[in-house]
């Protein structure tokens, strides 16, 4: 059954390789706020779950109730005991240590995930549920609101590179917002309840999904503040003017100030109204901008240490 094999009960519970998620997340203490943030899902009786971090389990137990099966991949040895003690007798939950970052997502079976998650690591846990190659079907999260607000793009925030490489292919909706007294300890940022729903029928053909990918890395990664400057290389003046009549946009504009759907027009236009010689001017941008970022990353690490 989906995760059933994945955990290896031979494996050594070393204390000193566990992350201290205990001491770094936030916990809801609301059995009543637990229950009504689920019905505000479209979790049922027939859905296997995953959810990331079970801490002390006051969302698992109502998982329990409501799903099929729970699988709880808890990575603090601590907490990771007491879970399994929670719910030793309990026959539709399965509490697995693990790291969820290498944690094997289902390769063959419909599932949803509902969590509560650690905000350190939101970005990391997002870019692994989305880019696996069988996605869940519905993903529930309790995350800041400000990266909320980033994943989700329009209406909530203007689009950005991350919203739109991701809107193809998901749904967003913030379908709750919590008050920091919902939790123990009280964190400092506001938190919501983001829904990311996978799309039925992808926006993107498959052939086309790395030039898309390339195409919003380079507008957004090139330098000037208008799409008219971002562009130049790829457009002709006269290119970008139609657009921005067609699509209804200034080329003065900055890019963030699109939407979604109009950055699609854009870029379909690009496949068919530019050579290939300009299209080529995109190629591996993307890849160029996570070297990039890498390397911003590890002067961050570097810094902090």
């Amino acid at each position: 059954m989906v995760v059933d094999s994945v955990f290896n009960k031979n494996k050594e519970l070393n204390n000193n390789n566990m992350l201290k998620i205990e001491n770094s997340q936030n916990f809801l203490h609301s059995k009543k706020l637990v229950v009504k943030l689920i019905e505000r899902s479209n979790i049922n009786k027939n859905d296997i779950i995953i959810e990331i971090g079970p801490g002390k389990g006051i969302i698992t137990k109502e998982l329990s109730i409501k799903s099929k099966k729970v699988y709880g991949i808890e990575y603090d040895l601590h907490l990771y005991k007491k879970l399994k003690h929670m719910f030793s007798d309990i026959k539709n939950v399965e509490i697995i240590y693990e790291n969820f970052l290498e944690f094997e997502l289902p390769e063959k079976y419909k599932y949803k995930i509902f969590s509560s998650i650690p905000f350190n690591i939101t970005a990391e846990i997002l870019l692994k549920i989305t880019s696996c190659s069988n996605p869940p079907k519905d993903t529930y999260i309790i995350i800041q609101e400000e990266a909320a607000r980033k994943y989700a793009g329009n209406p909530y925030n203007n689009e950005c590179m991350r919203s739109l490489l991701l809107k193809p292919y998901f749904d967003f909706e913030i379908i709750y917002k919590l008050k920091n007294t919902d939790f123990t300890p009280i964190p400092k940022v506001n938190s919501v309840l983001l829904h990311i729903k996978k799309r039925e029928n992808i926006l993107i053909n498959q052939n086309e999904a790395e030039l898309y990918r390339d195409f919003i890395a380079y507008v957004f990664s090139s330098s000037g503040k208008s799409i008219k400057e971002r562009c130049k290389y790829i457009f002709s003046h006269k290119q970008l003017k139609r657009l921005s009549q067609d699509i209804g946009f200034q080329t003065t504009d900055s890019p963030v100030n699109l939407s979604f759907e109009q950055w699609l027009r854009v870029f379909q236009y690009f496949i068919v109204g530019v050579s290939i010689d300009k299209q080529r001017l995109v190629y591996n941008s993307y890849s160029r901008h996570l070297n990039e970022q890498k390397k911003i990353d590890k002067v961050h690490r570097n810094f902090r240490s």
